[in-house]
């Protein structure tokens, strides 16, 4: 194993792949700063332009664009009183308030230095963790890793939104989704509707880049607003953050506590940052002596920055060992690991050990870069926050476009893009979360195998071993905590009013298609021979009793709702808009990248991107002419080279591209 990591340092220490992770942490450090851009986001946008790269060199992007995305969410945190991240929430309430007092550059010392020793701290777990895990993992059997698959959606379903049920069932749409294409074990066509573009599988990228990029740059289409506030304490003293480092070590064994917690809340899956930061402040307000927490305490920035980017290690830990991601990022990642080959559990802790520590390397090493160029080029990046969204908008929906057709090279993919962008934002608006569903997604092929092999050797009995026990009894205990709670809530409601309770909601709507999906899944699948339908079966009862379940819930359980207004989880300035105005919004930024689409098909993706964003930023965000070419020839001047000369795929053949060569050489000829 010390090979193996000696190894993997020399191969990160490549200079191409040190220029590729060096590019992936200045990709991330730029998302970071912009709110409503995530870290899921933008892997769900680097991943496509991984196919041609090493598994090394793909990891050292993604992990360099990940790992320092909570870093550099600090900056509109402290100046603006914008957290670039959920992750970033509480960091806002002390850092806010010392940029306000005019200390900025002291918050934002000590959130870096206290992100970077998080961060290098849970690198360190990550590496002890691979030799206690190994030999466990060495151990488990199919059945085990199929209980884990099981623990892994159930988890990370409830955890990931306040809606159990409804991530319970958006799970079990995920596995459904996995099983388009042909059955693994007797070629079934599940689901394919007579197309080619199916036939395989649904593809990972424009699912991914439909559910998480789409809906987020929608949300920022809708919100119209420049990220920064006015004022926001942003003047700050580049020297004044060498004061907060200095505080850091002041404050060191508050700081380790801190990634301790984050380490260990991290590796449990499901438990993501939106809930780790407010733990780790509660923590510090509890044992911190003389605290001024909420008014400008410096331990009120150190203490959630150390634990969120110490969580990153902690979550790497079950996504490798187990195939159980630790959050939605994980969870994207995962995605990715099995689109390089790389299958999660024992194989990345024997055959791929070097893949493993180069992953803990690339994470060690972007933290540090990360540091070394927020500390000087702060006063810069932090003018990126103050940049209107109608100037941001346009151009990251052309790059979303030309990242999607990278999957297959197909127009299927922008189809598809289309169809999940619209999905993935419908869910947010609802409520309904949609790691879950991406979750579902990617372990179901896995899910499929452990469950047919599971039952082909063992048969009934795979599910009295002694581990897959355990790890079930800790599933039901996972479900039925906060089922409980609902369905005791729904019930009480009942016994006070009777049928009275019933509430209908604009969200029911969508809850009802869920159910007449999974009908049609069962009517449709139940021909099929027993091998291939088994998985798409359970998924498909599943589903249909979580949506029914949850759709009872909701109705007869009282519920604020906002007249006029939608239950948009974390839309930030969206949820205070009107309904009418945030549909029109929506059903016009759409609107545009449908038409982006058509003209992908007709004169190709580069062309249609340029005028795409061009039009886009002049005509339905009033920006300049000027503005609007510059961007727009330089994201397909960027783009151009980029897809032709350093990744070499080819674009997909546009419908006018025959006539293209003919119009040419007419001209030439006249």
């Amino acid at each position: 194993m010390i090979d193996a990591a000696l190894n993997a340092i020399a191969i990160v220490a490549d200079p191409f792949r040190l220029g590729i992770l060096l590019s992936g942490v200045l990709l991330g450090l730029l998302i970071g700063v912009i709110p409503g851009l995530s870290g899921v986001a933008g892997l769900a946008i680097l991943i496509p332009f991984t196919y041609t790269l090493d598994q090394y060199s793909a990891f050292a992007l993604l992990i360099g664009m990940a790992a320092v995305t909570s870093v550099s969410d600090v900056i509109p945190a402290i100046l603006f009183g914008v957290p670039g991240t959920v992750g970033a929430a509480a960091t806002v309430i002390d850092g806010h308030a010392l940029a306000r007092s005019g200390q900025a550059g002291r918050a934002l010392g000590a959130g870096y230095s206290a992100a970077l020793i998080g961060a290098l701290f849970g690198a360190l777990v990550l590496a002890v963790a691979i030799p206690v895990v190994r030999p466990l993992v060495l151990y488990l059997g199919t059945p085990e890793l199929l209980a884990f698959c099981i623990f892994g959606l159930s988890m990370v379903a409830i955890l990931s939104g306040k809606a159990p049920l409804k991530g319970l069932a958006a799970a079990c749409i995920g596995l459904l989704i996995a099983m388009v294409g042909t059955g693994s074990q007797l070629g079934t066509s599940r689901w394919t509707f007579d197309t080619l573009y199916l036939w395989e599988e649904v593809p990972l990228v424009p699912l991914t880049l439909g559910l998480f990029a789409l809906p987020e740059i929608a949300d920022l289409a809708i919100a119209r607003t420049a990220i920064a506030k006015e004022g926001g304490g942003a003047s700050f003293s580049s020297r004044a953050q060498w004061e907060g480092v200095r505080d850091v070590f002041r404050n060191w064994w508050l700081v380790l506590r801190s990634s301790t917690i984050g380490v260990a809340l991290g590796a449990v899956p499901g438990l993501g940052a939106s809930s780790i930061d407010w733990i780790v402040y509660g923590h510090a307000v509890a044992t911190e002596r003389n605290g001024r927490f909420g008014q400008g305490d410096i331990r009120g920035v150190m203490a959630p920055e150390s634990a969120n980017s110490a969580k990153d290690g902690g979550q790497l830990i079950p996504t490798i060992a187990f195939g159980v991601p630790g959050g939605a990022a994980t969870a994207v990642l995962l995605s990715a690991f099995l689109m390089h080959g790389l299958v999660p559990g024992p194989d990345m802790l024997t055959k791929n050990l070097d893949v493993t520590y180069s992953i803990m390397w690339s994470l060690a090493l972007a933290n540090v870069a990360g540091l070394l160029i927020c500390l000087p080029l702060s006063g810069f990046v932090a003018r990126l926050s103050a940049v209107p969204a109608g100037r941001i908008v346009p151009i990251v929906v052309g790059v979303v476009i030309i990242a999607a057709v990278q999957a297959t090279q197909d127009w299927g993919d922008l189809y598809s893009l289309m169809l999940f962008g619209i999905v993935g934002w419908v869910m947010k608006a609802n409520g309904w979360p949609r790691p879950p569903l991406m979750l579902g997604f990617v372990l179901g092929a896995l899910f499929e195998r452990y469950l047919f092999i599971s039952i082909t050797l063992y048969g009934g009995e795979w599910i009295f071993r002694p581990v897959v026990i355990a790890i079930l009894a800790l599933t039901a205990i996972a479900i039925f905590r906060p089922l409980r709670a609902i369905l005791w809530g729904t019930y009480r409601s009942l016994r006070r009013a009777h049928l009275e309770a019933f509430t209908p909601h604009h969200g029911m709507i969508f809850n009802l298609l869920v159910i007449a999906l999974t009908v049609y899944a069962i009517r449709t699948s139940s021909p099929w021979p027993w091998e291939d339908k088994l998985l798409p079966q359970v998924a498909a009862y599943a589903g249909l009793v979580f949506a029914g379940l949850n759709l009872f819930t909701e109705a007869f359980s009282r519920r604020e709702d906002d007249e006029g207004g939608l239950d948009i989880d974390g839309a930030g300035a969206v949820a205070a808009i009107p309904g009418a105005i945030v549909w029109t919004r929506a059903a016009r930024f759409f609107g545009w990248v449908v038409g982006t689409i058509l003209a992908a098909l007709a004169i190709g993706v580069l062309p249609a991107a340029f005028l795409g964003v061009l039009f886009q930023s002049r005509f339905e965000f009033r920006q300049t002419w000027r503005f609007s070419l510059v961007s727009s020839l330089s994201l397909a001047a960027i783009a151009w080279l980029i897809v032709n000369y350093i990744f070499m795929v080819r674009w997909p053949q546009a419908s006018l591209g025959d006539w293209l060569p003919a119009l040419r050489a007419s001209i030439h000829l006249f």
